[in-house]
């Protein structure tokens, strides 16, 4: 581990204040109490209370949505100072024809609060961003994917999409099969703002718009940013995206609950299995299923498998777009036998789909502790190698040092979580702040960093895997529990083949099962994991059928590459590739 005063592995205790309240899970019924709560705090005659969800939700008046925004961020008490989503959801055969989801929340005391707004077919909405900047994005994507405005947005424009694309794709009445062709005609010219800073005449270079991307190395196929230079300072930028546009939530609505699983690998591939986790135990939330702790165990020791994976490939991916290239070679030798522990577990690597919900699709192979204890043996050999490479390298400190700042006020504003956030000098992990597989039993620490810089962000990842080490020891030393990795519910689990051959009752489960696939309740649900780059979220609602009425998943990227343009601003082209690296914006995750 580093030495270095800059960073430090901590326990977490919140930032200041902190007085940062300790994570209590609650029922409807206690939720409902704390939404009775807020609602007096606030006394604003604008929202109404929804009860029976799994956090405190208030349908807020549409005029009135920026002063409730305003008024959770400002509160001395409840401090709802991080804007986490905004999404939409159509109901085309009620009267007000769509709901805007809005969730906040509050570092201080640890707890989410939902909003909603009705909309009309032909109403508008305020926009959030006076209040949130992290919201500019959310709310291009709202109207993007669903058609609603925002009145007084600075830049409302189609994100996912391209300005030639007709119709809006999240709306029940789109054609999921319709198709817009992208022609050059068509592409965006962008014309980055110029910083005021240095909005000024005289200078001994003439301006010069670049563009890099989506065809540059750096930006991995599938990110634009242009870049207004003077001399070789970035005087102005503004970025595009929706090259790798997925259609998962689209997708998600045409398919049953299990088949959605191989979509969510696709989002943040690097860590795939992380993305199963947060879906599966959104639906099994809605289920009030309680999956078997082996099935659980597994779950928690290969997350944290791909945790390393995912900050082995932002660390030697970034290196290499500096021209670093040896460290390239030290980090994805780990990472491909960590495939090599999954491909054991069920035959694939990169896009295992290898959870189902109310566990795994098969159990884990008798040496799986044997090969999870060689990997952890010989991965920090691996770590350390290039923590002595490049750690206390001059060259690479003159590289990263300073670059792509930001403060921890401007990364909270925005939305910003995991790494990230931490490098800021926030220690917020979903893992401490909202325990699930059982991590409250492990012991590990929260990395953070000073300064907010690539060099922060660096050193946060190259800690953080030695954590995940921490945890996957105390994992392989407490032993696989006994049992099944399915719960047994013939609902949700196909039963055994031999039983379906053999039992008429099995047979008419699975054939049920097949053709009708699981029903959930009627309701909604929402969950969080953190994920490679930080809180990993989705919210399931489910209107009683076999496929999901609406899946939004919160993708950490998304917050995070909105505020890029303003980061790199000031500084240079080597400068930005440096930066962007060090956010390691995922592209299935950030298009979805």
């Amino acid at each position: 581990m580093s030495t270095l005063t800059r960073f430090s592995a901590i326990p977490y205790t919140g930032p200041a204040p902190t007085n940062r309240k300790p994570y209590v899970p609650l029922d409807a019924a206690q939720m409902d109490a704390r939404g009775v709560e807020i609602a007096a705090k606030l006394n604003h005659p604008a929202m109404r209370q929804e009860t029976g969800q799994d956090l405190p939700t208030f349908i807020v008046e549409r005029a009135q949505i920026v002063d409730v925004l305003r008024a959770l961020k400002e509160h001395s008490d409840l401090k709802f100072t991080m804007p986490l989503d905004c999404w939409g959801v159509d109901y085309p055969r009620r009267e007000k024809r769509f709901d805007v989801m809005y969730q906040l929340y509050s570092l201080v005391n640890n707890e989410r609060v939902r909003l909603k707004v009705r909309v009309g077919e032909d109403e508008s909405v305020p926009s959030s961003h006076p209040v949130y900047d992290g919201f500019d994005w959310f709310e291009r994507e709202v109207y993007d994917m669903f058609g609603i405005r925002f009145d007084g947005h600075p830049n409302l424009r189609r994100i996912l999409t391209h300005e030639a694309f007709q119709g809006h794709p999240l709306r029940k009445d789109y054609d999921p099969a319709q198709r817009w062709i992208l022609t050059e005609k068509n592409v965006a010219v962008l014309t980055p703002k110029i910083d005021p800073r240095f909005d000024k005449e005289e200078s001994d270079f003439d301006r010069v718009t670049l563009n890099l991307g989506p065809s540059h190395p750096a930006t991995h196929g599938t990110l634009r940013v242009v870049v207004t230079l003077d001399g070789e300072t970035i005087i102005g930028a503004d970025t595009e995206i929706g090259y790798l546009h997925r259609c998962f939530e689209k997708m998600a609505e045409t398919h049953t609950y299990q088949q959605v699983i191989p979509f969510t690998d696709r989002l943040n591939y690097c860590s795939a299995i992380i993305n199963n986790v947060g879906y599966c135990m959104a639906v099994e939330k809605l289920l009030g299923l309680e999956v078997p702790k082996r099935a659980q165990h597994v779950r928690l020791m290969l997350s944290e498998f791909m945790r390393i994976a995912d900050h082995l490939v932002c660390i030697g991916t970034n290196l290499v777009d500096m021209g670093a290239l040896t460290n390239f070679w030290y980090l994805f030798q780990p990472r491909e036998e960590i495939y090599g522990l999954i491909e054991a577990c069920c035959g694939a690597r990169l896009l295992p789909s290898y959870l189902r919900i109310g566990g795994l699709a098969i159990d884990v192979p008798s040496n799986f502790l044997q090969m999870a204890q060689t990997l952890v043996d010989k991965m920090p050999g691996y770590i350390n190698d290039v923590d002595k490479l490049i750690t206390t390298n001059k060259v690479f400190q003159d590289r990263v040092v300073g670059i792509g700042a930001i403060t921890a006020e401007q990364a909270i504003d925005y939305g910003f979580t995991g790494p990230c956030l931490r490098a800021c000098g926030v220690p917020f992990d979903v893992r401490k702040a909202s325990p699930y597989l059982g991590y409250e039993t492990y012991d590990f620490d929260v990395p953070v960093a000073e300064g907010g810089d690539t060099y922060a962000r660096y050193l946060v990842r190259m800690e953080a895997m030695q954590q995940s080490l921490r945890i996957l020891q105390q994992a392989i030393d407490r032993g696989l529990p006994e049992g099944p990795v399915m719960v047994d519910n013939p609902y949700v689990a196909l039963p055994p083949k031999e039983k379906v051959y053999n039992e008429m009752e099995s047979l008419i489960y699975h054939f049920k099962l097949i053709m009708h696939g699981i029903q959930p309740p009627v309701g909604e649900a929402y969950f969080q994991v953190e994920g490679g780059n930080g809180e990993l979220g989705f919210h399931v609602i489910s209107d009683g059928t076999k496929n999901p009425y609406r899946v939004r998943v919160r993708p950490p990227c998304f917050a995070i590459y909105q505020a890029y343009a303003g980061m790199i601003t000031g500084q240079t082209i080597a400068d930005a590739i440096a930066s962007l690296g060090s956010l390691n914006i995922i592209a299935g995750e950030l298009d979805r």
